[in-house]
């Protein structure tokens, strides 16, 4: 009975002694933010298709590449959003989805379901809320605001952070060597909205419409987007001309201007 009763109190001890080393170590183990990204084709990752290699590539979302800007180097340029040590992104964008049938579909809700405080949600749509002739996705301004509304309510019911991204520009149209807004006036809608209910905003269309005339027409219609020869690639044996989707280096080039603009937003409580 003494016997049992020692070895019981000498294993709670070591328990107790324990305690300090858990309590110390365990918020690295868990820090981890998920950053999620709910948008469309333009963000979409397509190597998760089955056969993309042979089907879509050389098409890529910028969320597809996304994930490697995020390096145990590059986060604390990140600390204003208060990133854990690990960051993972959780990518469902999706082709050809507006912010009401993104809603309408039920994908929402997953990203809504998994949010943990402290996680980060990229909400980027636009190209197929304007699309008027489409009415399964057209959404007019005032339903856009709506619903991004409500994502970025929903968002801070679970003490995660909402960003809005008003929609990467398209390659058209050209004026004078200088790139024009394609989307009217969605991406002022984001903007005002944003101030609006004093939430994140990174404008997206703005910063591409500026890095893509930097660089001219010729070489981001050859290198950024969809503008395929005849025979190269697989899944596009006739070629392809295509101003909204983009090849791997025009994704990693607007991946790159959405993590560059994230290390400039507001640190928050």
């Amino acid at each position: 009975m003494t016997i049992f009763f020692a070895r019981h109190v000498f294993i709670a001890i070591c328990t107790l002694s324990l305690l300090p080393l858990i309590a110390y170590s365990s918020p690295s183990q868990k820090h981890v933010t998920h950053l999620y990204i709910a948008s469309d084709s333009t963000a979409t990752d397509y190597s998760l298709e089955e056969d993309y290699q042979a089907k879509r590539y050389p098409q890529t979302g910028w969320g597809q590449v996304f994930q490697p800007l995020f390096t145990p180097e590059s986060l604390p340029r990140l600390k204003a959003l208060h990133v854990g040590s690990k960051v993972v992104v959780d990518d469902k964008a999706k082709g050809g989805r507006s912010t009401r049938s993104f809603f309408e579909e039920g994908r929402w809700r997953e990203i809504y379901d998994a949010l943990q405080p402290g996680d980060v949600v990229l909400i980027q749509f636009g190209h197929n809320d304007q699309s008027k002739d489409k009415v399964d996705r057209y959404t007019p301004i005032d339903g856009y605001k709506q619903y991004l509304r409500l994502y970025v309510e929903q968002v801070r019911a679970k003490k995660a952070r909402p960003i809005l991204i008003t929609s990467v520009n398209r390659n058209y149209p050209w004026v004078d060597g200088k790139l024009q807004n394609s989307h009217g006036d969605y991406p002022q809608a984001v903007k005002d909205l944003a101030a609006a209910m004093k939430v994140d905003v990174i404008d997206l269309t703005q910063l591409s419409i500026d890095h893509f005339t930097a660089k001219g027409e010729a070489y981001v219609s050859d290198n950024y987007f969809m503008h395929l020869p005849r025979g190269k690639y697989p899944g596009y044996p006739e070629g392809l001309i295509d101003n909204t989707h983009f090849k791997p280096e025009g994704a990693e080039v607007v991946a790159k201007l959405v993590f560059e603009a994230l290390t400039k937003l507001p640190a928050k409580p």
